[in-house]
């Protein structure tokens, strides 16, 4: 295995093959991302433990999504125990992954936390909860600083654990020693990064002004209800490209493409 560093202009070639892909497959890749929302959904409603337990799994249940993506991209129809693929190579790696859940809770705990502490919690809640603030709360400097906070905080754990579950999946690589490689690889390819992050951005915002705008078109009210199911799509289309930000980043070192499984 090799690091291999990508152009700037790799991150919008990533969008385009998640895209790509995704629609190879959009029944089956669809069906995955959904049981992926209900899994974790799920898991944040158990009282108490519920939202710890949930940052425990997502690194595996991503690692699952991934995995629906090779399958998409290599012809075959993704099903929906794909998902499960993390937990499924036996105790060695589900041990591998509950210790990357682990750390990855801790440190989202941690930025959610921190970020209660700057404004008395208006911002976890909001956070929490998936709703979108109103203008006098967002505009609030406690808000503002404890978004800072969160993001100061939350984004480095994001590149820490951005191709963890890969590597101990498709590498045998050690839990521990995958988050350090992931970082490294994030910082070695930082801007193609940024350039895939602001794509994602301006199409899902490009996305929205576009249903936006027809449904004010007189006649075509009824075009807000594809508000849902457009995320719902765009969502799915970017946790496929999340697996060509790992394949293009570690290959084999004799034929430099990304190792089989």
């Amino acid at each position: 295995m090799k690091l291999h560093i990508s152009s700037a202009g790799a991150g919008l070639r990533w969008i385009r093959r998640g895209a790509r892909t995704f629609w190879r497959q959009p029944l089956g890749l669809t069906g995955v991302f959904v049981l992926f929302m209900a899994g974790v959904s799920l898991l944040t409603w158990l009282p108490v433990l519920g939202l710890p337990l949930a940052m425990v799994a997502l690194p595996g249940l991503t690692l699952g999504l991934m995995a629906a993506t090779r399958e998409a991209d290599e012809g075959r129809f993704p099903g929906p125990m794909i998902l499960l693929t993390a937990f499924r190579r036996g105790p060695a790696q589900t041990r591998s992954m509950a210790l990357l859940g682990a750390c990855y809770a801790i440190g989202f705990l941690t930025a959610v936390g921190l970020s209660w502490l700057a404004d008395g919690g208006g911002f976890a809640r909001v956070y929490l909860g998936g709703t979108l603030p109103d203008a006098q709360a967002a505009s609030a400097p406690g808000f503002q600083l404890a978004l800072l906070v969160f993001l100061l905080i939350h984004l480095p754990v994001s590149l820490m654990f951005w191709h963890a579950p890969a590597l101990v999946h498709w590498h045998g690589m050690p839990a521990l020693k995958s988050v350090f490689f992931s970082m490294v690889a994030c910082l070695r390819n930082l801007r193609a990064l940024l350039l895939f992050g602001l794509g994602w951005m301006l199409v899902m915002l490009l996305a929205l002004m576009a249903v936006a705008l027809l449904a004010a078109l007189p006649g075509l009210g009824w075009l807000g209800n594809l508000f849902l199911p457009v995320m719902l799509v765009l969502a799915a289309m970017f946790f496929c490209s999340l697996y060509f930000t790992y394949r293009d980043t570690f290959r084999s070192e004799t034929s430099g493409e990304a190792p089989p499984p």
